[in-house]
C-alpha cells in the first residue's frame, strides 16, 4: 500500500514506538497510584514525555503539558476553559469541527474571518477587523487540513497579545513539522494529536496551557493527589487529567517526539512540501483537474486537495483506495474551509505525505490518477 493519509493519522511509525508499548504494556502501572517500581516507572515516563514536549515546542514548565485523548479533547479542554456560553468568538474561515462544534453547542457568537486561500495578508486584515472589544477569544488552525494552507498564525497571536485577548491554537496539522514557540507567541493554549505529525499512537494527544493560565476539567474524577477533597485539584497537570493514564501510549508518544526531535522539525516539513509539489506538478497536467495550490512553498504544509471533473470525489477515493493507495475524499470535517475556497457542493480528494513517503510513490500516484480519468 502507498499511505497517502497522514493528515488523518500516520500509519507508518518509528520502530521504537511500537517497542516502546510493548515494553510499557509489561513493565508499567499507573503514575503517582503507587511507590512501587512499576508505579514509579510510568511516572517517570510520563514525566520524560512531558519534558520532551515542552522542550520542543518552547515551554518552561513541563508540567503544563496536558495528555489527552486527541485534538478534539485537547481543544475542548481549551475552549470550555477560556470561553462562557453565548460568547463572542472570532475564529478563521478554515476551522476543523473540533472548533467549531464546541463553539455552537455553547450558543456562541461565531464571527469568521475569511480570505482567499494562501493569501495570508488578507485573512490577517480581516482578523484585524473582526477582533473589536467585545471578543472574549480567538481560534485559529496553523494549517489547513483540506488544503495545507499555512495560516498567519504568529501575526495573529501577536494580535492578540496587543489586545489581550486570549489565543488557541490548534496545531493538529503543524504538530511536528513547524517549529511551535508557546510561551514566546503567549497562546493560551495550544491543541495538537499525537498520531499524525508527531507519530504517536492513536488516543494521544497533547494540550500546552499558558503560565498561569486558568484551566477548568471535562471530567472529574482521581487524580492520586489531594485525595481528602472532593474537589478537583488546582494545579496543572492533575486538574485536568483524572483517572488513569494511557501509559503505553505515552510511551509511544514519548518516542515519537524524541523521532521528530532527532530528524528535525525543518527536515520534516521540507520533505513533505516537495513531495506535495511533486504531486501537485504531475496533477496540473492531467486532463479535468483542478488542483488547489500555493505558488509559493512556504504558504502550503505536506496537505494537497484536488478535484476531477464531474467525478465524485469518493468515488476517485474509492478507485485509488482499489489499487492500493490510500487518501482522504470527502468534507474533511471542515466544512468551513470548503465554504470558504467554494467547494462545499463537491469536498476534494486529498493527499498528505509524512516523513515515510517518497517521491517513487508520488509518480505511482500520479499516474494511478490518470489511469482513472482515462478509464471513467
Amino acid at each position: 500500500m502507498i499511505y497517502l493519509d497522514s493528515a488523518a493519522t500516520t500509519l507508518q511509525k518509528p520502530p521504537t514506538v511500537a517497542r516502546a508499548m510493548a515494553r510499557a504494556t509489561s513493565s508499567m502501572a499507573s503514575p503517582g497510584r503507587g511507590g512501587h517500581k512499576p508505579a514509579m516507572l510510568a511516572a517517570e515516563t510520563a514525566f520524560a514525555c512531558r519534558q520532551r514536549a515542552a522542550e520542543l515546542f518552547g515551554m518552561r514548565n513541563p508540567e503544563n503539558v496536558i495528555f489527552t485523548l486527541n485534538a478534539t479533547h485537547a481543544l475542548n479542554l481549551a475552549i470550555k476553559s477560556v470561553v462562557r456560553p453565548g460568547d463572542t468568538v472570532v475564529v478563521s474561515g478554515y476551522e476543523h469541527n473540533a472548533v467549531t462544534r464546541p463553539l455552537t453547542a455553547m450558543g456562541c457568537q461565531i464571527r469568521v474571518a475569511r480570505g482567499p486561500l494562501f493569501c495570508p495578508r488578507e485573512l490577517l486584515m480581516e482578523f484585524d477587523r473582526l477582533m473589536t472589544e467585545d471578543v472574549s477569544c480567538v481560534i485559529c488552525t496553523h494549517v489547513s487540513n483540506v488544503f495545507g494552507y499555512v495560516l498567519p498564525v504568529e501575526e495573529v497571536a501577536a494580535l492578540c497579545r496587543a489586545r489581550n485577548i486570549p489565543f488557541i491554537l490548534d496545531a493538529s496539522q503543524s504538530a511536528g513539522a513547524f517549529p511551535l514557540h508557546m510561551d514566546e507567541w503567549g497562546c493560551a493554549f495550544i491543541g495538537m494529536p499525537g498520531h499524525k505529525g508527531l507519530y504517536g499512537p492513536q488516543g494521544t494527544g497533547l494540550l500546552l496551557c499558558g503560565e498561569g493560565q486558568s484551566t477548568e476539567p471535562l471530567l472529574e474524577g482521581g487524580t492520586g493527589s489531594l485525595s481528602l477533597r472532593q474537589t478537583m485539584p488546582d494545579f496543572l497537570p492533575d486538574r485536568l487529567e483524572p483517572g488513569t493514564h494511557n501509559i503505553p501510549g505515552i510511551a509511544g508518544l514519548l518516542e515519537g517526539l524524541q523521532y521528530v526531535a532527532a530528524k528535525k522539525e525543518q527536515t520534516i516539513l521540507r520533505h513533505e512540501q516537495g513531495l506535495a509539489a511533486q504531486a501537485a506538478q504531475d496533477l496540473a497536467g492531467l486532463p479535468g483537474i483542478t488542483v488547489y495550490r500555493s505558488g509559493e512553498t512556504e504558504h502550503q504544509a505536506g496537505v494537497l486537495s484536488f478535484v476531477v471533473k464531474d467525478m465524485d470525489c469518493e468515488e476517485v477515493g474509492t478507485r485509488l483506495g482499489e489499487r492500493g493507495i490510500a487518501v482522504r475524499a470527502g468534507l474533511h470535517c471542515a466544512p468551513y474551509a470548503h465554504a470558504t475556497v467554494g467547494t462545499e457542493a463537491t469536498g476534494t480528494v486529498r493527499v498528505s505525505f509524512s516523513a515515510f513517503n517518497t517521491g517513487s510513490e508520488v509518480k505511482i500516484f500520479a499516474k494511478t490518477v490518470e489511469q482513472i480519468i482515462k478509464r471513467r
